[in-house]
Formats: structure tokens, C-alpha cells, sequence
């Protein structure tokens, strides 16, 4: 079992839950399926809902929606923001968006532990 959370960034805000909350009641039902899943079993095996970015990192995915996010060591999912993807490769600025608010919200936390909050 994980928690899933949103990571916080230096001025307090939280780029995840700001994207999720902007987006339509539609695309958030679809979003909080797949973290429940995750959260609740520790894995999605459809790699289409669910897969690898880069650098440590796996997205939550629901067409073009993504939502990038970490997986910490105290079973913490932590997800550092969403964005729509447009092209077939995730932009390299998605990827280090998501190492910046990840770097920014354990420094915030002091710890290895997420700073954010629940979806």
C-alpha cells in the first residue's frame, strides 16, 4: 500500500494539485482511478495508464494528460506537477520541472518525506 501525495514547492505552492484541480471533473475521476490503483495495490501494470519517465521518475497518464510523480522511500508516490503531453517524447523541461519541485519539497520537508498533501 502507498500514499500518494503532492510535493510542495519553495513558495508553498503545489504545481500537481493546482494542475489537477484546474482540469475538468472528467479527467480528475479518470486521474483518481489510477491513484487509488497505485495506492492501493503499489502498482499499475498498464503501461498505458501508468509507466517509466526518466530519471527515477514514472507519470500517471490519461491521454495527454500526465502527471509525473516519485516513488520515496517511506511509501510515499509523490507527485510533482502535471502537463499535457503533445508529442510523442516527454520535453526534457517536464523532466526537470519534476526533479526541481521533487528537490524543492524535501528541502522544504527537511527529510526524505513528502511535504505535500493527499489527493
Amino acid at each position: 500500500m502507498l500514499t500518494i501525495a503532492y510535493a510542495v514547492d519553495n513558495k508553498g505552492r503545489s504545481p500537481g494539485k493546482d494542475f489537477f484541480d484546474a482540469l475538468p471533473d472528467q479527467d480528475k475521476a479518470k486521474l483518481m482511478h489510477l491513484f487509488r490503483l497505485l495506492g492501493e495495490q503499489g502498482r499499475i501494470i498498464n503501461p498505458q495508464k501508468f509507466g517509466n519517465l526518466k530519471e527515477g521518475f514514472h507519470e500517471f497518464k490519461s491521454f495527454q494528460i500526465r502527471m509525473p510523480c516519485r516513488y520515496l522511500p517511506n511509501g510515499v508516490a509523490l507527485i510533482t506537477h502535471g502537463f499535457r503531453k503533445k508529442r510523442d517524447r516527454t520535453p526534457r523541461e517536464e523532466i526537470d520541472r519534476a526533479k526541481r519541485v521533487l528537490e524543492e519539497d524535501q528541502e522544504r520537508a527537511g527529510r526524505a518525506g513528502p511535504q505535500g498533501s493527499r489527493p
